[in-house]
C-alpha cells in the first residue's frame, strides 16, 4: 500500500490541499442546499459546543440557569437537539426531547437563520421564548464574533487561539457533512479506505475523521491509532493557512505541514477539502 512519508512523497497531492479554505475553483458546482443544511445544522451550530468550553463568558451566560433545549427539525434534511446545562452546550441527533422546538419547512428556511433572512416561529416552548432572543442570541452572535473576527480582535493572543479552534472544529465537521450528503463529496468519501484519520494542529485542537463504508464522521478529538494524518506544526500557521496568507504546497515542502499515512485517504480527504470552501464562504 502506498503511503506518505516524506514531503517529496505527498507534493503531488498537496496541489489541491486546504484550497477548502483560501480559495474556491472556477469549476465548482453551486452549493447544494440539503449539504449546507447539515453543514449549518452541525458544523456551525455545534461549534457552540466548543465556544461554551474555550470562552468563559459563553459558559456564563448558560451558568445557574434550568437546562434548556432547542431542537431543530428541517423537513427533508436534518434535525438535532442544542441543550444548555450547567454552562456548557451539547449536541444530539433528533429532537425528541427538546424543549423549544423551531421547525423548518425546507433546508432553504433553515439555511435561512443563519444568514438572517428568516426567523422561525417555535411550534413548542414558546413560554421559552425569552431563551431564544437573549441567551441563545448572544451566544451566537458570540460565535460569530470569533468566527469572522474584526482584525484588531485577533491581536489578542487568547481571542486568536480560540478564533482559530473554532474555526478548526467547524471544517473539521463540514469535511463529513460534505462527504455524507454532496454529490461530489459521497463520491470521494466512497473511495476513502475504513479507519481514522488524525486531523490536528500541533499543541490545539485535534479532530478524528472516522471513515466506515464510504462514510466520515467527525470526532472532535484525536484518533488512538489513526491510518493516516494531517498535522499542522502550530497554530498560528493553521490560522495563516485559513485565511489565505501562506501556500499550503510551500508549507508541506517546508515540513510544516505533515501528512503521513495512506494516500487514498489523504488523497480524497484533500478533494473534500477542496469543497470546504464552497460551503463555508
Amino acid at each position: 500500500m502506498v503511503k506518505y512519508n516524506d514531503s517529496r512523497v505527498c507534493f503531488q497531492y498537496a496541489v489541491t490541499f486546504f484550497k477548502s479554505v483560501i480559495y474556491i475553483k472556477e469549476e465548482c458546482v453551486l452549493v447544494d442546499q440539503k449539504t449546507l443544511a447539515y453543514i449549518n445544522l452541525y458544523a456551525v451550530l455545534g461549534t457552540l459546543e466548543n465556544l461554551c468550553e474555550l470562552d468563559p463568558a459563553a459558559s456564563a451566560l448558560l451558568t445557574n440557569k434550568k437546562p434548556i433545549s432547542i431542537g431543530f427539525e428541517v423537513k427533508g434534511g436534518p434535525s438535532a437537539t442544542l441543550t444548555f446545562k450547567n454552562g456548557k452546550c451539547r449536541m444530539e441527533q433528533g429532537v425528541s426531547n427538546c424543549t423549544i422546538k423551531l421547525p423548518f419547512g425546507s433546508c432553504e428556511k433553515f439555511n435561512g437563520l443563519l444568514d438572517g433572512t428568516v426567523t422561525p416561529i417555535p411550534s413548542k416552548g414558546f413560554t421559552h421564548i425569552n431563551f431564544l432572543l437573549k441567551d441563545f442570541t448572544a451566544l451566537t452572535d458570540l460565535l460569530t464574533k470569533y468566527m469572522r473576527p474584526d482584525p484588531a480582535d485577533l491581536e489578542d493572543e487568547d481571542f486568536y487561539v480560540i478564533s482559530t479552534s473554532l474555526m478548526f472544529y467547524t471544517i473539521s465537521v463540514a469535511i463529513s457533512q460534505i462527504a455524507n450528503n454532496d454529490k461530489i463529496g459521497k463520491f470521494s468519501a466512497s473511495h476513502i479506505v475504513d479507519g481514522d484519520i488524525a486531523f490536528i494542529i500541533k499543541g490545539g485542537p485535534a479532530a478524528t475523521l472516522r471513515a466506515k463504508g464510504g462514510r466520515l464522521l467527525t470526532i472532535k478529538c484525536a484518533p488512538e491509532n489513526p491510518r493516516a494524518s494531517m498535522e499542522f506544526n502550530s497554530i498560528k500557521l493553521a490560522r495563516d493557512l485559513f485565511d489565505g496568507k501562506v501556500n499550503a504546497v510551500a508549507s508541506i515542502g517546508a515540513g510544516t505541514i505533515s501528512m503521513k499515512g495512506m494516500v487514498s485517504m489523504l488523497d480524497n480527504l484533500n478533494r473534500l477539502l477542496d469543497r470546504v470552501a464552497l460551503y463555508l464562504a
